[in-house]
């Protein structure tokens, strides 16, 4: 076939990648190790297929990032004039491309929103407000993570009311649910979890459609199959249909997502959802030296819930794992920096090189500091997303109401942005009466004359109706990026920025940022639509940022480098109660732990040439001083794999004890308390006894009458225990053991 050259790819894989990339038809399971090679895998199965007649109209391969996404696209359309013909998407893509062509069968129109974190916690908020229910025994935020999580399991509200009666919070958090949705489809408007879950809905209970897209698709392709949650997992079942023509590609040992829903056992179960399926193992890594794969497979050896399996390599043996003892964590934040500096003044290395990981968001904060003072260029990923930045979803907010005038969300929030004197009484005459006609906000904002009580505010909000219509007709006519600057002209919104500070001239930045990202999108873009433009905004997540070509330091946790490599990686804060955290190891749940431990498995394999351990004697958090044991998983890999460094980075003498030496890599003491008091004076010893109660339990206090609750924190107080429990009617409180006489509820 044009364009296709046998020998420019079957030549390039070994025996196992080759076996994979021939398999033609039936279920084939692929289980790709840490840099095996799994994208050119799929990306020649893709072009294997076309070359031996399948029509690349009936492919589809599905992953989870934009950047997997464009990278799989950009190496098939390299190998075959075809492949524009394939689709190449994440998950959430696929199934907004399939309900923009068929939501009407589910009551919604094309244009609907596309909600983020943000958007779904205001409409959150408005039904809590709306059912007067108390917002600290009902955070928005926690409300949307239950939501979610039913979502994920395909739960709608119906049936998870079923599932909670006769629990008052939770029959609660149902009713909320069943608001939620019904003002999601008034607005038409869905979250993102509602992509999936109402895709599913269509392809189930619409057997005509279903049979339409099981034709369309009849080689289905699915990468990184082990983060897929129970909905991921039914929609590829439900595409895969009858032909059974599906070839899933991961790695049960870099499932690290299940605290958002993904399952390991949707690929450890492959077979038996398959019966006679073919299973093949990559297991010969192209990335790594021999001994960064020997620390990784010492760690993830001692999980029991895995697939048979072990990394190799015919790269070199490599240099040792450097290990530093801090002293706190600016000490370690000055380590990261040092070494660097070192690295690239030597000439050795570039700041692109280099990735600091960190459990969790907050670590960064030292690691920052100490780049900052040595004049360390850095990039972090894992923050504010720019599409989440203030300034950016005011201009969005105004492109999503242009586009789905029933979006009432993006309405209040644009109403008054900049100020044109509607204030918040005003808005809520508004949103009363649209409740009372049973109509949308913008209807009533265009009815500004009819609303009770507005007086002379009904000319302003008139006049933004007017202006409205008018951007809506300009839309019409127009392309994005004329559109946003009309908005940024007719607002003066670039003058409400400039208040003469740095973080106004920032946000003005960001401003100028989107205008060039949508540009690039008219220019890039085969359809040039609103609609589009917001969908494309909608799908974006943070790493899709990530530029190699950016010469600066990245620094992200351990989920958000999951799929990328560096030359040299630093894993800080390698403690007990830091990584693994406290609530993984207080839990005491086997499979929490073995999560732990598999993200510990995705940090040391990002590493190509070098890996960095780092861990402090002692850490500030919050008000504290923490002292921690040097975690477990580095007490894992073998110690002459190991080799400890001082201040500079460079290798000293490592004097251990017989014992230390049995053990592996630190000394033989057992795990302390996460917090420990800063001075004796400052918090004496809890003279009463240790609760007989531990985080996670229920309990019920004998002083005031609470009704029962759920421990979330225990820390020692002067003479007692300070205990933070989470009531079912009274919401957070923080009570003394002693003094309030907390007891745990029988079982």
């Amino acid at each position: 076939m044009e364009g296709i050259d046998d020998m420019n790819y079957l030549s390039n894989l070994n025996p196992a990648q080759t076996e994979a990339v021939l398999h033609m038809d039936g279920p084939l399971l692929i289980f790709a190790g840490a840099g095996s090679g799994k994208t050119r895998v799929l990306t020649y199965r893709v072009v294997r297929l076309i070359e031996q007649g399948v029509d690349p109209y009936h492919i589809i391969a599905i992953t989870f990032t934009n950047k997997a996404a464009k990278e799989m696209r950009e190496r098939i359309n390299a190998l075959t004039p075809l492949g524009d013909q394939v689709w190449v998407s994440t998950f959430h893509a696929a199934c907004t491309r399939i309900l923009r062509r068929e939501i009407q069968h589910l009551g919604f129109y094309k244009g609907f929103s596309i909600y983020d974190s943000q958007d779904t916690q205001r409409l959150i908020k408005d039904c809590i407000k709306e059912k007067n229910l108390d917002k600290e025994l009902y955070p928005a935020a926690y409300v949307a993570n239950i939501i979610s999580a039913q979502k994920n399991e395909l739960i709608g509200p119906e049936e998870y009311e079923r599932r909670v009666s006769g629990n008052y919070r939770e029959s609660n958090i149902a009713e909320l649910y069943a608001m939620y949705q019904k003002k999601l489809e008034a607005m038409n408007a869905m979250d993102f979890d509602d992509i999936i879950f109402k895709t599913v809905e269509l392809l189930h209970d619409n057997e005509d459609i279903r049979r339409k897209y099981q034709n369309r698709f009849r080689y289905v392709m699915v990468d990184e199959y082990q983060d897929t949650n129970h909905a991921q997992y039914r929609l590829v079942n439900l595409l895969a249909g009858y032909a059974q023509n599906l070839c899933v590609v991961g790695d049960d040992d870099q499932s690290i997502y299940g605290w958002r829903g993904a399952n390991i056992e949707n690929i450890l179960q492959f077979e038996r959802d398959y019966p006679g399926a073919t299973v093949i193992k990559l297991e010969e890594n192209y990335r790594s030296t021999q001994t960064i794969l020997d620390a990784a497979n010492d760690v993830i050896v001692n999980n029991e819930n895995r697939a048979d399996k072990k990394l190799w390599t015919q790269n070199s043996k490599g240099q040792p794992i450097r290990v530093y003892e801090a002293e706190n964590g600016r000490d370690e934040g000055a380590f990261v920096a040092r070494v660097i500096n070192a690295e690239v003044q030597a000439g050795n290395a570039n700041y692109s090189d280099f990735a600091v990981l960190y459990r969790a968001n907050y670590q960064s904060r030292s690691i920052e500091d100490a780049l900052i003072k040595a004049s360390i260029p850095y990039r972090i990923y894992g923050g504010i997303r720019f599409y989440e930045r203030m300034e950016i979803k005011d201009i969005l907010a105004y492109l999503k109401a242009i586009n789905n005038p029933a979006d009432d969300v993006a309405y209040l929030r644009i109403i008054n942005v900049p100020k044109r004197g509607i204030g918040a009484v005003t808005i809520e005459k508004i949103q009363a009466y649209a409740l009372t006609k049973q109509i949308t906000f913008s209807e009533a904002v265009s009815r500004a004359s009819e609303v009770p009580g507005l007086g002379r505010k009904a000319a302003s909000v008139a006049e933004f109706g007017s202006f409205m219509q008018l951007l809506s007709q300009f839309a019409a006519e127009h392309p994005v990026a004329a559109l946003v600057k009309k908005i940024l002209h007719e607002t003066k919104y670039m003058d409400s920025l400039a208040d003469g500070t740095p973080e106004g001239e920032e946000r003005a930045a960001n401003v100028l940022e989107l205008i060039a990202t949508v540009s690039a999108f008219g220019r890039d873009s085969d359809d040039t639509s609103l609609g589009k433009f917001l969908e494309d905004v909608a799908l974006v997540t943070d790493i899709d940022n990530y530029h190699e070509s950016a010469n600066a330091v990245s620094l992200m946790t351990f989920h958000s480098a999951k799929g990328l490599e560096f030359n040299v990686v630093f894993m800080v804060g390698m403690e007990e109660y830091v990584f693994p955290t406290t609530r993984s190891i207080e839990v005491d749940s086997p499979a929490q732990m073995e999560e732990e431990r598999r993200l510990c498995y995705v940090g040391i394999t990002r590493a190509k040439r070098l890996l960095y351990i780092t861990y402090a004697d002692l850490r500030m958090r919050y008000d504290d001083v923490i002292y921690n044991d040097p975690s477990r998983f580095l007490e894992e890999i073998q110690p002459d794999r190991l080799t400890p460094v001082n201040f500079m980075g460079k290798p000293k003498e490592f004097k251990a004890s017989s014992a230390t030496q049995q053990r592996g890599w630190v000394v033989t003491t057992p795990h302390k308390a996460a917090y420990k008091p800063k001075s004796p004076a400052a918090l004496p010893t809890p003279k009463s006894a240790p609760p007989d109660f531990a985080v996670g339990d229920r309990v019920v206090t004998a002083s005031v009458k609470y009704g029962e609750g759920e421990v979330l924190e225990i820390r020692p107080a002067g003479a007692d225990y300070e205990v933070t429990i989470l009531f079912e009617t009274a919401g957070r409180k923080k009570l003394m053991a002693g003094l309030s006489r907390i007891t745990k509820v029988s079982d």
